[in-house]
């Protein structure tokens, strides 16, 4: 049995939250009135049409009205121009010209429009469909030669210098759901101008390495020995889910919350909080994934310029996927649909774009008494809110997680297909992992980073580093066995950019120092960091200037409403040095005040055979766990399932396999 509740569209709210994303109503009347006010109506495109959202002095006061920003892109001159919109008034109250032609440069996100521009330029281009021919292609199989527009990177080239181009590669196939990824193209980059619309570099390599033609498809039409021994595995609700939603807000087992979404983050969760007795304590005011990047080790031509900002070049909310139950999400399923504006300010809406449902989580604590038979045991459940993105030949799932005990945890799926580079017969890929006949996979990395406006008990928060060092052998050590944890308050900026270290378990308290907790401390959350490279691309080199984020695992910085993303606005055809290193350069105050912690977290890829033709899913992420924040353990009136009960001693058949939990007969 599988329910699927239903949302109501947010589109008929009648009067929505500050927070809620942008109505299709408000988003017609935003891009009307910026596309009338365009120098050229009909050549004006939107990259990014959000709402502008308020921030928390403006929600306190009762003074956050309805303002949308819109970031329009002139596709004949190449002016990008960000507006604000007053909906109330129906007016532009701000008016801002992006200087992309100045350095460090920068250019509006690649637009879906484009990227069929791109393709329809390269393979007009007389240079590009020579490589073709040089390659053995005719012009039946030109024509079907796959066109991945792909954003540029930045290196100093002149034509990169204010210019709005993208690189692109190319692969064979056979038909239209030939997977081209087993069949690169290698040696042939073609870099385009989308403004001027036409190629205005082209890479055309010696000597030609051979297309790969084995062909691995992956569409279940095409498996041919499919497994028959799964039986069906049925998640049932029978009394409904436990969540409760109105519009965008949502209340579960003591979680509150409202959900919202963005063209460049996807999924935002707003005003995260959780009851403790009569308390509602807030924790979080805004959590989302703001950067990615993907920067590959591959210094040859067709490979050396990859490092993509899957956000801020491309939008991993504009890429968000249709979610189908069954599929990315099991059980009793709320579906949100989030309106949004296509590239000429049309409104539509993503349907299904976000998921939310609850999971049995295991078990959340247990305890046998031997001495008296008592035995009990409580099952976790969790409620995980998600969106998929796919960008390009990658997909990427970001689940947020509320667990009954106060933990917070992100969880990053990466799966999708790898890029590939063409081996010539009888040679190893040098520059990565084989993974079939003449087919490498290129090492490669990736990185997110998570922005949390934190709002621990509201008021002032700080940060503290903490880690474990053994205490010297000595009086107060005479067994050798002590160990300390050190502490150290994070008062400026430039003082919090930090690296994990798994051999101290350095770890990061976020705590109200304004507040006392039951036995006497600040309440506080623990930043709990998973194992996780960081940038290896060297120092000094573009890739790094641009991914400063990912330099350093953990970032604190003042609230500053311009500084929303970790790489900066504009990180496209960008020369880099923006976002978290220019933010935390200001070396601001962070000790007891409005903060922001930033993580950087990833994982480093080495191709190896099974990631192909599809790479099964990885996992990235992090937690954030109550210590001192709850009184004792905040699932402790978990009631025990209905049919379970203390068992008395004596009874080993039911201590040993509890009586909440029955196997079934054969």
């Amino acid at each position: 049995m599988l329910d699927t509740v239903k949302a109501k569209s947010p589109i008929q709210a009648a009067a929505p939250h500050p927070l809620d994303p942008l109505t299709a109503e408000e988003i017609t009347a935003a891009c009307t009135l910026v596309r009338a006010a365009a120098t050229s109506p009909e050549n004006c495109r939107f990259p990014t049409v959000r709402l502008e959202e308020p921030t928390k002095q403006e929600l306190a006061t009762g003074g956050a009205g309805r303002r949308a920003f819109a970031l329009t892109l002139d596709v004949t001159t190449g002016e990008a121009i960000e507006h604000i919109v007053d909906l109330g008034r129906n007016e532009i109250v701000g008016r801002k010209v992006i200087p992309n032609r100045e350095a460090p440069y920068g250019q509006p996100p690649v637009m879906l429009e484009e990227f069929f521009k791109c393709e329809a330029v390269v393979k007009a281009d007389p240079g590009w469909r020579a490589a073709m021919v040089r390659r053995g292609l005719t012009d039946k199989d030109i024509e079907l030669v796959q066109v991945d527009p792909f954003s540029s990177g930045f290196f100093d080239f002149e034509y990169e210098r204010g210019a709005r181009i993208v690189r692109a590669v190319s692969f064979f196939r056979e038909h239209l759901q030939d997977n081209g990824y087993a069949h690169p193209i290698e040696g042939v980059v073609a870099v385009v101008d989308l403004i001027g619309g036409k190629v205005i570099d082209l890479t055309d390599a010696d000597p030609i390495v051979p297309i790969p033609r084995k062909k691995r498809n992956y569409g279940a039409h095409e498996v041919k020995n499919p497994r028959t021994d799964i039986k069906p595995l049925h998640i049932e609700q029978p009394e409904g889910a436990s969540f409760k939603v109105d519009g965008w807000k949502v209340d579960w087992q003591k979680w509150s919350f409202r959900a919202g979404f963005t063209p460049r983050e996807g999924l935002v969760l707003h005003q995260l909080a959780y009851q403790d007795g009569d308390r509602k304590r807030s924790l979080i005011h805004r959590a989302s994934v703001t950067e990615m990047v993907v920067p590959y080790a591959d210094p040859t031509e067709n490979h050396f310029w990859k490092s993509a900002f899957d956000a801020g070049e491309y939008g991993l909310g504009m890429l968000a996927n249709a979610l189908e139950l069954g599929c990315d999400c099991l059980g009793n399923i709320h579906y949100f649909d989030v309106p949004a504006a296509d590239n000429k300010g049309a409104p539509f809406v993503m349907q299904n774009a976000i998921c939310m449902h609850e999971e049995d989580y295991g078990i959340a604590w247990k305890h046998y008494e031997f001495r008296n038979g008592l035995f009990e045991v409580r099952r976790s459940r969790r409620l995980v809110i998600s969106f998929f993105a796919t960008v390009g030949n990658y997909d990427y799932g970001f689940y947020w997680y509320l667990y009954q005990d106060g933990t917070i945890q992100l969880e990053t799926k990466l799966t999708g297909i790898i890029q590939t580079a063409a081996v010539p017969s009888g040679e190893k890929y040098k520059w990565g992992g084989m993974v079939d006949d003449n087919l490498g996979g290129p090492t490669h990395q990736h990185f997110f980073n998570v922005r949390l406006h934190m709002d621990l008990d509201g008021g002032g928060n700080t940060v503290t580093e903490h880690e474990f060092l053994p205490r010297p052998w000595g009086a107060d050590n005479p067994h050798g066995n002590a160990f300390d944890t050190t502490t150290r308050i994070l008062s400026r900026e430039r003082d919090a950019a930090a690296i994990a270290n798994g051999e101290t378990g350095r770890f990061w308290k976020i705590s109200n120092p304004n507040e006392t907790n039951s036995v006497g401390n600040a309440p506080a959350y623990k930043l709990v960091v998973n194992p996780s490279p960081l940038m290896l691309a060297q120092e000094g080199s573009y890739v790094r200037k641009r991914g400063g984020f990912a330099t350093k695992h953990v970032w604190v910085t003042a609230f500053d409403k311009d500084e929303k993303y970790a790489s900066g606005d504009y990180p496209n055809v960008h020369a880099g040095g923006d976002g978290l290193p220019r933010y935390a350069a200001q070396n601001r105050n962070i000790e007891n005040t409005d903060l922001v912690v930033w993580h950087s977290f990833g994982h480093t890829h080495v191709c190896k055979p099974e990631d192909f033709p599809i790479m099964p899913v990885e996992y990235a992420g992090f937690m954030l766990k109550p210590t001192g924040f709850f009184s004792a353990n905040a699932a402790g009136d978990i009631p025990p399932e209905r049919n379970s009960r203390s068992v008395l001693a004596g009874d080993p058949k039911d201590a040993a396999g509890g009586a909440c939990c029955h196997a079934g007969k054969a």
